[in-house]
């Protein structure tokens, strides 16, 4: 697993190269390690190298490799679709979700959702670009479900994430990505205190740091190439 650490160290080096260059501080960007389809060895791997960070996309995957290590301080986030059927697992295993992109999937979270657990930590999903095979809210409607999903009890709001289709070049990166950041600006100044763009992947964290990402999701550059499931 020394390729794990090795790897890591790289991706770090490429979030301090990236938040340099944008003129941003290098602790502005956080780092979640994307582990979906690896084992949970492979999670202890990263932990051992400083991540706690980890998303998963896969419910039920995520839940045994959650389980198996539940005695590490780690902080899970779901970055996967989540079907009405897995509310409950995503309710009471993970700390934040990246996905709500649907006011009833958030209701069932926040009914689901443990008083003696801390509220979970909530992305809406929006598609910045309209691509045809991505999930999201649309823009236009980014603040009517914001707001509905700030008014939940066991919830808290923290920001948006997107998945961009793949950009020809950094630039063209860089224009989709804007439109995220300009996005979380205008919720913000609707009166929503959010503090999380969550944006960019092993291909293009510089461009979505350079266009204000606060999280970068990583997972092929730290862990590899993935098997089919």
């Amino acid at each position: 697993m020394t390729k794990i650490s090795t790897r890591l160290a790289a991706v770090r080096q490429r979030i301090q190269a990236a938040c340099l260059a944008a003129g941003r501080p290098g602790d502005a960007v956080t780092l979640l390690a994307v582990s979906k389809t690896f084992g949970a060895e492979a999670v202890q791997a990263a932990f051992a190298a400083g991540q706690t960070a980890f998303g998963e996309n896969y419910i039920q995957e995520a839940v045994e490799k959650i389980t198996a290590l539940r005695g590490l301080p780690i902080e899970w986030h779901c970055i996967g679709p989540i079907q009405s059927n897995k509310t409950r697992l995503v309710a009471g295993h993970f700390d934040w979700v990246h996905t709500v992109d649907r006011l009833k999937i958030a209701e069932r979270l926040s009914e689901q959702r443990s008083a003696d657990l801390a509220p979970l930590q909530v992305c809406i999903q929006v598609n910045v670009d309209g691509g045809p095979t991505k999930s999201g809210v649309a823009p236009a409607a980014a603040l009517t479900l914001a707001q509905a999903v700030a008014s939940l009890p066991r919830l808290r709001l923290r920001g948006i994430m997107c998945i961009p289709e793949p950009a020809p070049d950094f630039d063209a990166a860089c224009a989709v990505f804007k439109r995220a950041s300009d996005l979380f600006e205008a919720l913000n100044a609707q009166g929503l205190t959010l503090d999380t763009l969550s944006m960019g992947m092993s291909a293009d964290l510089e461009a979505a740091i350079a266009s204000g990402s606060t999280m970068v999701r990583v997972g092929s550059a730290i862990f590899g190439t993935r098997s089919r499931r």
